[in-house]
Formats: structure tokens, sequence, C-alpha cells
């Protein structure tokens, strides 16, 4: 029988910084147990490793073996190699400043020693239903404060979490995403009330389209773009 606990974390800041939550789904061999919480003013980092600092003081012991799944990138990379130099530079960074978040650091390191872990950063939002789960619990309490955690039997569940396999083509989606989001905008189109409207900076295209509903608005790389994006948007 496999004893090896499973947890799925995430972490959500409405604002970074505002109001966040995170979440936490710990799949034992028989239960499941979650747990979340709400914070006023908060970053998404802080909830992320949030997250996976109080799911492992639920399951630290000696000798248990635990696999992690989280979409963030800084928790994973602290937590197997960063925390271990903070901890030897007296808790300062490379520039002699506070490293950020560094109570939550401070309180995953003992942990870390306390169990054996199988660490995977995965994409978020393609499909793994344990890391949906754990987005809606984060965003949830970042929105209202509260959520309805389930702590009991698997077969009640309803939730198959032991699936971590996921759509690679919603993963690389976003990935292209990111990349697109890095490049240097050509223009900015903007359609508000079926109008079209080109914009060279991200100030002007943000204003028009601010607080209004039914807006589409979408970055250009280059003129070619530019006239396809105007064309997606159903002018010419």
């Amino acid at each position: 029988m496999n004893n090896k606990i499973t947890i799925f974390t995430d972490g959500a800041a409405k604002g970074n910084p505002g109001r966040g939550g995170y979440g936490a789904v710990i799949s034992y061999p028989d239960t499941v147990v979650e747990i979340g919480g709400f914070k006023q003013m908060t970053t998404n980092n802080e909830m992320e490793l949030k997250a996976i600092v109080e799911a492992l003081k639920v399951v630290a012991k000696s000798g248990v073996q635990v696999a992690i799944y989280t979409d963030s990138k800084y928790a994973v990379e602290g937590a197997k190699g960063w925390v271990f130099g903070w901890a030897k530079n007296g808790w300062q960074t490379k520039a002699k400043t506070d490293v950020a978040n560094k109570e939550l650091w401070q309180e995953l390191l003992p942990l870390l020693g306390k169990v054996e872990i199988e660490w995977h950063k995965v994409p978020g939002h393609v499909g793994i239903a344990g890391n949906e789960r754990v987005d809606t619990i984060a965003s949830d309490f970042a929105d209202k404060g509260t959520f309805a955690l389930y702590n009991g039997p698997k077969s009640n569940y309803g939730i198959d979490i032991a699936d971590t396999s996921y759509d690679e083509s919603k993963a690389q989606d976003r990935s292209d995403a990111r990349k697109r989001q890095a490049l240097k905008a050509y223009s900015y189109v903007s359609m508000v009330d079926g109008v079209i409207q080109i914009h060279k900076t991200w100030t002007e295209c943000e204003a028009r389209v601010k607080g209004k509903k039914g807006t589409r608005f979408k970055k250009s790389l280059d003129a070619v773009n530019e006239k396809e994006i105007v064309k997606e948007f159903g002018g010419r």
C-alpha cells in the first residue's frame, strides 16, 4: 500500500497586494483534509508559501513521504535552494536586505527536515483536479473570507485528485501567452460599444476600457498583428 501523502497548494491575492487567501488539499490513503485561510492585505507569493507551510504543519513528522503539487515557482525554488542560503546569511539577501516573507521561510525550514518531499511544479489551470480545487479555495477565501472546507473519507470527496495528468496543449498556450506578455508592444487595440480604436500606449488603452462592460482589448506585436486583431474584433 502506498502511504505517500499528496498535497495540492495554492495562494491568491486580489490586487497583489490586496485581500488574499490560501488553500491546500491533503490527500491521505483513505481520507482528504482541506485547509485554508484569509488575510486582509497580502501578496500572491506570501499566500502560495503560507499554503505549503500550513499543510506541512499538519503532516510533518519524521519519515513521512510527501508529494507537493504547486504552480508557484517562487515556493518550489525557494524551498529547494534559496532558503538554505538565506538561513546561512542571517536571512539577508545578496543585496543585504531582509528576505521577503522571512517569517514564513523560517517556519518552513525546520519542516523541510522532518519530511521527505517530492516537489511537483505544475502549470496552473490546465485541468489537474487537485490544483483546480485549491485555486477555488484560495480565491474564495480572498473574495469572501470564508470557504466550506472538506474533511472526511476520500470515497465521499467527489473529486478525482489521484489523477495528476494535465492538458499539455493548455500548458503550452499559457506558456505562449506569458511569452507574448513579455514582448514589447507595437500598439494596443480596444473595442468599446463596437467601436475599435488603436492606441500607442497601454495607458491610453486602459483609460478607454477600464470599468466598462463588454469591452475587448489586446496588445499587438507589429503592424501585421495589429491588422489581425482589428479583423478579429470585427473590423477591416
